[in-house]
């Protein structure tokens, strides 16, 4: 297999040369086309994303993979502007079966920086996508990915890997979901605009939440964040009133003071006639003062509560990465496998063409003799003996040509293809010393020359 897969990730390069690596998907179609002419590559691939840039190709024949993997390190860096020797300080590459057992890895998210996070695949699938359209994807590349695919799919649905929170943002999310039966009927009041409270505000509408309010200390940045999500925007001073029509608080500022007191929360309580509100303290130092989970219906979660979730989380997707190991190596190796198989259909399909011919050229031999009125048992006899000799000369010559230069190798394992194995453990003579049968006289010597398909199979 000419297979390889290279590139960085956010385990070899820091994000300052991931970023430089880094390809805009209106590059990606231009960048396919430049590499494969540079580096007469036929089928390829691209995958960027934040955390990593990797390409699959399919070295030309003939071609040393490692040169051609550092052939398109070399190609990645001219083409953003890097010195081959810094990209090649933080590349890596995998050949034939190992690259293919990275690429499921990707795929499977077990090469994540959040193990087993599920967007990676989908991002596989568009990068694949994009090389079919630019025409980089040939057979042989197509055929790899469906399987990819069908492993990586086959890891989500045998194991737990993706189905435990790992991170804060999603862990709050998740634990909402746990305390309300059906957060779309739920309201949300989220307390900053920054990255963590922008993944929440993702995960919540991906749960099915509809209505949220997002407070921030300015109003624009509240605005810009809002509008993502059909969000409302307010600023911080509206949180009290906000709290009368909020089940879910999550907040996570830099404030350096709490923001939300007992006193505001005790007021929205009672405003609510009780009704609970989940309140998640994402922030350090903390937003939410700690006497606010003292009171009735009051179900407050710190940074450090959610650690420990994810924490656990973290330690039951390595378990059940373990089992997603078992399934890639079975996925790879049967693939492997089936790969080896039809590297011998040519070879199959060229020697049954050979026999074909051989019998067809004595079979109107013997039609011509017979028109003739020659004697129909010599014809037969002859008729047996011209297939037999064409059929052995070729493995013939060649196990003279494998004993003489003492590759016993090769003797073994022309004995296992022409089934000879069995012979030689009861005793029958060697197919070695085993002279071919007399030459059929009416055979023509181009008639008696080895055909090369069979040759190939004993080298």
């Amino acid at each position: 297999m000419n297979l390889i897969a290279l590139g960085i990730n956010h385990n070899s390069a820091a994000v300052e040369v991931r970023e430089r690596v880094a390809f805009a998907p209106e590059q990606v179609s231009e960048a396919l086309a430049d590499a494969c002419a540079r580096l007469r590559l036929e089928e390829m691939i691209i995958l960027s994303t934040c955390n990593r840039t990797e390409i699959y190709a399919l070295a030309p024949a003939g071609d040393a993979l490692g040169q051609t993997a550092l052939a398109l390190i070399d190609w990645m860096a001219n083409y953003h502007h890097l010195s081959g020797q810094q990209l090649r300080e933080a590349a890596y590459h995998f050949e034939a079966g190992e690259a293919l057992h990275h690429i499921v890895k990707v795929a499977s998210g077990l090469d994540s920086m959040v193990l087993g996070e599920p967007q990676i695949l989908g991002q596989l699938k568009s990068a694949y996508a994009v090389a079919a359209e630019a025409g980089t994807i040939g057979g042989d590349l197509d055929r790899l990915f469906q399987r990819v695919f069908s492993i990586a799919k086959k890891v989500r649905t045998d194991t737990a890997i993706g189905e435990n929170p790992v991170s804060v943002a999603y862990a709050a999310v998740d634990l909402a979901g746990h305390i309300f039966s059906d957060l779309g009927r739920c309201d949300a009041l989220l307390v900053g605009a920054g990255e963590t409270i922008e993944l929440v505000a993702r995960h919540l509408i991906e749960a099915g939440l509809k209505h949220i309010v997002i407070a921030n200390r300015t109003l624009g940045r509240a605005r810009e964040l809002a509008q993502k999500f059909g969000a409302e925007a307010v600023l911080l001073a509206e949180i009290p009133e906000r709290l009368l029509h909020s089940d879910i608080v999550i907040s996570s500022t830099a404030s350096q003071l709490p923001i939300l007191g007992k006193g505001a929360v005790e007021r929205a309580i009672k405003a609510r006639k009780h009704r609970p509100i989940l309140m998640v303290d994402i922030a350090v130092p903390r937003d939410i003062e700690p006497q606010v989970g003292e009171l009735p219906d009051i179900y407050l979660y710190t940074v450090d509560d959610l650690r420990e979730i994810v924490e656990q989380n973290l330690r039951s997707r390595q378990s059940e990465a373990r089992k997603a190991d078992l399934l890639i190596e079975e996925g790879v190796s049967q693939y492997l496998e089936e790969v080896r198989t039809l590297a011998a259909v040519d070879s199959v399909r060229q020697y049954r063409h050979m026999a074909e011919t051989i019998r067809e050229q004595e079979l109107q031999r013997a039609l011509r003799a017979l028109a003739r009125g020659e004697d129909p048992q010599q014809i037969a006899a002859q008729l047996a003996r011209g297939i037999t000799n064409k059929l052995i000369h070729a493995p013939t010559a060649g196990l003279k040509r494998a004993s003489a230069e003492g590759r016993q190798d090769l003797l073994h394992s022309a004995r296992r293809l022409l089934g000879l194995e069995s012979t030689v453990r009861s005793g029958a003579a060697s197919p070695t010393t085993a002279a071919p049968t007399s030459a059929d006289p009416t055979t023509t010597a181009a008639e008696e020359a080895p055909l090369r398909p069979a040759g190939r199979t004993l080298q």
